[in-house]
């Protein structure tokens, strides 16, 4: 059976951003840090999951999320009842981001909540999904009542740095790291494209510059939620159980891991995927909205969404987890660690590609500013970003510099810049960093981050190899603001010589 030509697009389009990241990771294991053959045959098989996964997934995100999320948007506009297109916003952040995968992943992490809060893990998922779905309810207020976005983020990102002073240091890289996770692969085409779907009623430029910024103000959010929660608690002394990776040492035992995974992800995405689809049928229902054609087409990509998550998070976590941990072990036994830094950033630079809601808001931008700003241009701003992200965390890991010394300095740089850029960036940049730390981050950046800081530090894992994530979410917020700079600065040498043009002309007819 050949596979149908978008699918085979998309399986060549992943093929080339996942491949940099697996060759590098296969040259480390081959040479400075050894693995297991049974660690190594999961990471092969992982990066086969991963680029069918992710082939699928965009297709899918393209077919049913993108296009689900626009017209529901533009619903909500159209009504022009502040107070339903409030409750709806609310429902939806909650309803894409209590199974996103990526925040479950950082929930099982943090044991010590177990003990701490009356529902354990589910609590900070609870909070998380609560804190998307309040901010997300802002985001679009935000757009229907014409607030600018950086005023909003200056007023939360100030919010936050404020609250952690009452909480306590443990947990200050768990909250910022929530900001990160929450925006993952279930949450971001689906947000994204609500905010193409409002701003697509509003004619001009404040429409285009508005399409942007929901996954911001959606990713502030957990991060808040989350220091309220450890403000009431009074949750102190986090810990990070470490538990050893799963190996094998048999194609047998490979197959045994993989099947185990492929049930328990199948289970995640399932409960990601029924309630946005539920939503979506009582949505069509109600408006009527897509003919018979564009329903069955839309179910497709729904179908092919499952699959690709399954996929991608199957090999994400079974295959580059245990990599990830052992690369991180043994990079830290050598030359006292500080190899960390340089792989870190090498790593840091290719495997942001390999996101898939990455690719999905390079799309989005290239197709809002209708081409002037290109996906390979975001894509190398968000590259550069988080290679700087990662070498940070691998010096922080090393040096046991306090997260906030970072954070702090980071956030003014990038809330400062909010003055120099145009709209459309601020709101592009903000998104970039909630896109950036995604699955890969969760299931191979940050178990490299423990499996270093098990061995130079193990009692400081919650407080030095966490924040990984956040750091991931911050640098491109830079990079990408400072592309935005540049391109101001081209319009207007472009504009200048134009005019210089029409006067010559204007003196020559004159004349």
């Amino acid at each position: 059976m050949r596979m149908n030509k978008p699918l085979r697009d998309k399986v060549v389009e992943s093929l080339t951003a996942i491949l940099p990241i697996a060759v590098i990771i296969t040259v480390l294991c081959l040479t400075v840090s050894p693995v297991p053959a049974g660690t190594f045959v999961l990471f092969v098989f992982g990066v086969i999951l991963l680029i069918f996964g992710m082939g699928c997934f965009t297709l899918g995100a393209d077919m049913s999320m993108l296009v689900i999320g626009e017209e529901i948007g533009s619903a909500m506009t159209r009504s022009r009842k502040v107070w339903l297109i409030a409750l709806l916003s609310f429902v939806i952040g909650v309803i894409v981001t209590i199974a996103e995968p990526d925040l479950q992943i950082l929930a099982g992490q943090v044991s010590t909540l177990s003990e701490a809060t009356p529902l354990g893990n589910y609590l900070l998922i609870f909070t998380v999904a609560a804190g998307v779905g309040l901010f997300l309810m802002f985001a679009m207020l935000r757009i229907v009542l014409h607030i600018r976005l950086s005023i909003l983020l200056i007023v939360f990102y100030v919010a936050a740095f404020i609250v952690s002073i009452f909480v306590s240091p443990e947990f200050w890289a768990v909250s910022f790291d929530a900001g990160g996770v929450t925006t993952g692969p279930m949450t971001v085409p689906f947000i994204i494209s609500l905010g193409v779907g409002v701003a697509s009623l509003r004619a001009g430029k404040s429409g285009q510059d508005d399409s942007f910024g929901l996954v911001a103000l959606s990713s502030v959010g957990p991060i808040i939620a989350v220091l309220v929660l450890g403000v009431i608690f009074r949750i102190e002394g986090v810990e990070y159980t470490v538990v050893p990776p799963s190996v094998t040492a048999d194609t047998g035992g490979v197959l045994t891991l993989y099947l185990e995974g492929f049930v328990d992800y199948l289970q995640e995405v399932a409960i990601a995927i029924t309630p946005i689809l539920v939503f979506f049928l009582l949505f069509q229902l109600i408006t009527r909205s897509f003919r018979k054609r564009q329903l069955f087409r839309i179910l497709i990509g729904f179908l092919y969404t499952f699959v690709g998550l399954v996929f991608f998070l199957t090999g994400a976590n079974v295959g580059f987890m245990p990599v990830g941990r052992q690369i991180g072990d043994s990079l830290a036994r050598l030359a006292d660690g500080w190899l960390l830094i340089p792989i870190g950033a090498v790593i840091g630079y290719f495997v942001v590609a390999a996101e898939p809601a990455v690719h999905v808001l390079n799309k989005q931008v290239e197709r809002m500013s209708a081409g002037a700003i290109r996906a390979s241009t975001m894509k190398l701003g968000m590259c550069a970003g988080v290679s700087v992200s990662l070498a940070l965390a691998m010096m922080r890991i090393l040096t046991g510099i306090n997260i906030m010394w970072i954070l702090i300095p980071g956030y003014a740089i990038a809330l400062g810049l909010t003055f120099f850029t145009p709209p459309m960036f601020t709101g592009i940049a903000f998104d970039s960093g909630g896109v950036a730390s995604g699955a890969m981050v969760s299931s191979f950046a940050l178990p490299m981050a423990i499996g270093a800081c098990n061995v130079l530090n193990p009692a400081a894992i919650m407080t030095q190899a966490f924040g990984c994530v956040a750091f991931v979410a911050l640098t491109p917020l830079i990079s990408i603001q400072l592309i935005g700079i540049i391109y101001r600065r081209k319009t207007s040498k472009i504009k200048r010589n134009f005019l210089s043009v029409e006067d010559k002309i204007i003196l020559f007819e004159v004349d």
